[in-house]
């Protein structure tokens, strides 16, 4: 099987590809240039291991939680590639990715979702599959729900970003975290590929992000509020 991964949901612009069970990936820092460089970093990697556009099956993406233009970037460019190719998509929970990008098995995702908030969710990998032991929601950092059992580590900017209120919120329960693991394509590849081979896509025009927050900004009286 051979599909391609984007995932843009943040900073970084990554780009994958799945070739027979190995993965390559390319991935940079792009801040809001997601759409000047994700197609020509996946051009560029197809190109570098003789991956022509007809070889590819499928594309998955990482349809959310995140930045809401980074997420529309990488759900409309696997849209367009897939309808051109008449293939199907896959979207991927970029909390998911952020949590096998940790290596570990119980795994607590933060990302900065800005205004004061987190996505949230935690996960744990049993018979080698991520289960969600909390869904993905977003919320202030002091009201991040307390998962059962011990063992849980920490992934994604929101520990950057919030880390003292989610330190005293989550207390002994955190081994530790690292703040610096962001959703990559890579990840959302590997969580993508048993998937796929069980037939788990849909159409393309059908794709959609997984925003989890419909609000994009905050009011003036909010921001007022937030400095007082």
């Amino acid at each position: 099987m051979r599909f391609a991964a984007i995932e843009t949901s943040g900073e970084w612009c990554s780009v994958a590809l799945w070739l027979d069970g190995d993965v390559v990936c390319a991935e940079q820092r792009a801040g809001v240039r997601h759409g000047e460089f994700a197609l020509p970093m996946l051009q560029s990697l197809m190109q570098r291991h003789s991956v022509s556009r007809r070889a590819l099956q499928a594309v998955a993406f990482g349809a959310g939680p995140g930045a809401f233009t980074g997420l529309r970037m990488a759900c409309g460019l696997a849209q367009g590639i897939a309808l051109g190719l008449d293939i199907p998509v896959l979207p991927i929970s970029t909390l998911a990715a952020l949590a096998e990008e940790s290596g570990a098995t119980r795994v607590l995702t933060a990302l900065d979702a800005r205004m004061q908030e987190v996505y949230f969710a935690a996960f744990e990998r049993q018979d080698g599959q991520w289960r969600e032991s909390i869904a993905a929601q977003c919320v202030p950092p002091r009201a991040v729900r307390l998962p059962e059992g011990t063992g849980w580590v920490g992934a994604g900017n929101g520990f950057a970003a919030y880390g003292e209120v989610l330190a005293a919120r989550l207390g002994a329960l955190m081994q530790h975290c690292n703040a610096l693991l962001h959703p990559s394509a890579a990840a959302i590849a590997r969580l993508a590929a048993p998937r796929l081979a069980a037939g788990e896509v849909i159409d393309a025009a059908l794709a959609v992000p997984f925003y989890v927050r419909n609000k994009v900004a905050l009011t003036r009286t909010e921001q007022a509020e937030l400095r007082t």
